[in-house]
């Protein structure tokens, strides 16, 4: 179960990164410990090797990479990135893992991801919660320092060429993520899906919360214990913040050792939050009813923008993303969830207007049931069966030839109304492409016309490199599709209203169709089947 981690440093001091690596430091506050004559405990076993720092130290070579091309001047500047690959605890035991393993591997990834960089790369035989996973640090200085070959992965040429500084996008993450599930896979090791996290995501911030919380209650239960008393409460829980947006003391006194009290009020009352919100989701059956109760019950306010929803419980002045909280309460699993809830309930309508099919009795009955779950299959033969009759005398459709008749020119609608949704999708599509395009050609025209009278365009263009890149792919955009002269934007507008609309029409000629033909189709299986069981009947009778 190896999981990646990244951390962007701005810190300036090159050998304190390369102290924590080596030195014993305190999980909670970060500093060092020392022994009894005050000078720093190194760790009792770790693995360190440096890559691309020549005959340097680590904090050398970054330092002169930096003066060589006049980067990270700025003390806002990120002077480092750290990754960090942490391997299952069970790899030990189950896969032959050992220091010296996980650092091979370590190497090997920080050679084939990180060229050209001042790297250290470093194997620590436990995490600080005493897990026993061994875990590997691999930092880099942010410049590279030569030129390297380009992968597919990377997007700009500052991803290759020397002199720049690494950037930790999206799509890098991804790739990284995917190459230590990959590593994982060739070693034998343990290993999860990274390009999909966890369905209740827990922030830094949170996780520190409730280590701290129960460190903090663990003291509490030994005093009590001590003086003969029995604990109330042995697994620290984080507590909902009073309405008057007041933070209990402990929040207040976690907020202080965090320095960010913004993100330690988001983690003392996210596990409440997430309980309140669950219990009132699986109720609601539509999002009017599920922010009426979370208003009701908890005073938690709920709010859609821009496709998201957010969160703002009592006591709080900023909302919550959905996406902080966990994947089953983001927009698309509220609204499933609303619609399950919603179909659920009434269960007698649903009945009527669904024709259910007949079952085998004799397949069944050869499974080994009892006399009583003949019986109960016989009644459901005997519904379904009357549905059937009754939908095919309401639609006139008693007769096989008329029946077969109806079938075909359901299917032909059926057919002709989906080309035409998909057709009328892939030119609503190009509309928008086509706008987008324009918008962007529209507005970074002016600096391509400063582009071609700038005296250094070298310059000019990495000072606006994304404006120039947007502009170059809408004019190949343009002469891919054969565009010479650009329509007005709104008279595409205009366009993609009716397109819609025209969508809209066909769409539900597309759905009544398939809906009755999906229903005849089980009507014409029901009596076909109803007949090859009378057969067999009538034979034996």
């Amino acid at each position: 179960m190896a999981t990646l981690k990244h951390i962007a440093s701005k810190n300036s001091d090159y050998a304190a990164i390369e102290a924590y690596l080596v030195y014993q430091h305190d999980a909670f506050t970060g500093k060092q410990l020392l022994d009894e004559q005050g000078r720093p405990k190194l760790r009792e076993s770790y693995i360190l090797d440096t890559l691309e720092c020549g005959d340097f130290s680590f904090a050398m070579a970054c330092l002169l990479a930096n003066r060589k091309y006049g980067k990270n001047t700025q003390h806002s500047d990120i002077k480092s990135h750290q990754y960090i690959i942490s391997f299952d605890p069970r790899d030990a035991a189950d896969n032959g893992l050992t220091m010296e393993k996980a650092q091979a591997l370590g190497l090997k990834f920080c050679e084939e991801n990180f060229p050209g960089h001042p790297a250290i790369v470093c194997t620590h035989p436990d995490g600080h919660n005493h897990s026993g996973n061994i875990h590997v640090h691999i930092v880099i200085g942010s410049v590279r320092t030569r030129e390297v070959e380009r992968k597919p992965y990377m997007q700009k040429p500052r991803d290759w060429h020397e002199g720049m500084k690494h950037s930790s996008t999206a799509q890098t993450m991804r790739h990284l993520r995917v190459e230590v599930m990959e590593l994982c896979e060739s070693a034998g090791l343990y290993q999860i899906d990274l390009l999909n996290g966890s369905k209740e995501r827990v922030s830094e911030a949170e996780y520190w919360v409730r280590r701290r919380g129960q460190l903090k209650l663990d003291r509490e239960n030994a005093a009590l214990t001590a003086d003969g008393q029995l604990p109330r409460q042995k697994k620290f829980e984080t507590v909902k913040v009073a309405c008057r947006g007041e933070a209990p003391p402990f929040a207040a006194q976690t907020a202080r050792s965090l320095k960010s009290p913004t993100g330690a009020f988001v983690a003392s009352q996210t596990r409440t939050l997430r309980k309140q919100i669950s219990s009132v989701l699986y109720r609601a059956t539509s999002f009017e009813d599920f922010s009426d109760r979370l208003m009701q019950q908890y005073g938690i306010a709920v709010k859609e923008s821009r496709g998201c929803l957010s969160y703002l419980p009592a006591g709080r002045t900023k909302f919550i993303r959905a996406k902080h909280l966990g994947d089953k309460f983001d927009k698309a699993a509220v609204f499933v969830t609303l619609q399950a809830n919603a179909e659920c309930k009434p269960k007698a309508q649903f009945k009527q207007d669904t024709i259910g099919k007949l079952i085998d009795i004799q397949s069944r009955m050869t499974e080994g049931k009892g006399i009583g779950y003949k019986r109960w299959l016989t009644k459901h033969n005997l519904k379904v069966m009357a549905q059937t009759v009754k939908l095919l005398q309401e639609k006139g459709l008693t007769d096989e030839d008329a029946l077969n008749q109806r079938i075909t020119e359901l299917e032909t609608k059926y057919h002709d109304s989906l080309a035409v949704v998909k057709d009328l999708e892939g030119r609503m599509k190009f509309n928008k492409e086509l706008r987008y395009h324009i918008a962007a050609y529209t507005s970074t025209k002016g600096i391509v016309q400063q582009f071609n009278t700038v005296k250094r365009p070298a310059a000019f263009e990495e000072q606006h490199r994304a404006e120039l890149t947007a502009y170059r792919a809408a004019a190949a955009y343009f002469k891919a599709n054969n565009i010479t002269k650009l329509p007005s934007p709104k008279k595409l507008e205009a366009e993609y209203a009716q397109l819609a609309s025209e969508k809209a029409k066909f769409y539900e000629q597309y759905k009544e169709a398939k809906e009755e033909l999906l229903k005849l189709k089980t009507a014409k299986q029901n009596v076909a089947s109803f007949f090859r069981e009378e057969e067999p009947a009538q034979q034996e009778r």
